[in-house]
Formats: C-alpha cells, structure tokens, sequence
C-alpha cells in the first residue's frame, strides 16, 4: 500500500518540472510576439504606415499581354508571396506597361534605339506593377506583410488568370 504524504513535507521540483514550465513560458512570449499580432499591435498604436511597392515584370512569355493588363486592372487587387511566404492581398493603383527597347551603336558613335519588333512575333508581358499596402519600418528595412522587403527582392504576383515573378524596384513609405 502506497503511504500518504506525510504533512510538514514540501514538494521538490525536479528537472522535467523546470522544463516544463520553461516550455509553458516560451509558447506564451511566442503568442505575444507572433507577427500577427505584433501587426494588430502595430495598427492599433499607429504604427502602420501606408506602404507603395513598384515591381517590375520583365520578359515573361505570354500569349495575350494586354489581356493579362486588363485583367489585373478590372480586379483592382493582386495576391502576393514575398521570398515564398504568401502575404495575402494588396491593392492595385496602376499598372504601366513598359516597351522592349533595342538599342545599337551607329559607326559614327551615336547610339540609336527603336521599339522591338519582335514583341509582335513572340509577345511578352513587360510591367511596372504599383501597389499599395500597410507596412511598418524596422531597423532591417520596411516590413511588409510579415516580411522585410527591400529593393531588388524577388515577388510573386497573381491574379485571376496569371501569377509572375517580378523584382521590387521602387518602395515608398508613408506614400498617399
């Protein structure tokens, strides 16, 4: 038969005890500091800022380019991944089509260039994509939809019928 406890006598922690509650600790600072609600946190004291983000879409083979610029139009919204983590939806503001520019040096020395003709033979969608979101700045940068995003970092854009990879080129913040 197992003895009761004898009174006067006190518990003694032991190391899976420790770990335990060290565990229990670390699940709560993890909760407090999540990205999401440091981003609620942020929203709420104001530390959000508007955000404008230029990417540019060169050279990606598509069969209607101006169907693909119709298209993100209309919607108004494009989803986004950031270095393959989604960031969920911004806003569109405008959408500029770039023209493919051939340029050649005459044996005089003067450089001439020319629209490429080629776009009408093997069609490509060229495009300076400027949207619109809510970021914050950081020491590391602007963080943008849990992310810190910077010039020349690689995004993915998609819409109802197209997704792309583009390159950062511009980004403004506290941009109206």
């Amino acid at each position: 038969m197992a003895s009761a406890p004898q009174a006067g006598r006190t518990r003694s922690w032991s190391w899976v005890d420790l770990g335990a509650g060290a565990a229990v600790a670390l699940a709560a600072i993890g909760v407090v500091w999540s990205p999401k609600l440091s981003n609620a946190v942020a929203q709420a004291t104001g530390g959000l800022q508007p955000v404008q983000v230029l990417v540019d879409v060169r050279g990606v083979p598509v069969a209607d380019p101006a169907g693909i610029v119709a298209s993100a139009r209309s919607s108004g919204k494009l989803a986004i991944v950031i270095r393959n983590q989604p960031h969920g939806t911004v806003s569109l503001e405008q959408l500029i089509p770039l023209t493919r520019r051939l340029t050649a040096v005459q044996p005089n020395g003067t450089v001439v260039t020319a629209a490429d003709p080629n776009q009408q033979v093997l069609p490509t969608l060229d495009a300076r994509f400027v949207l619109k979101g809510q970021g914050r700045k950081t020491g590391g940068g602007v963080v943008f939809g849990n992310q810190t995003i910077k010039i020349g970092a690689p995004v993915e854009l998609e819409g109802e019928t197209f997704r792309v990879l583009g390159t950062v080129t511009g980004l403004q913040l506290g941009a109206s």
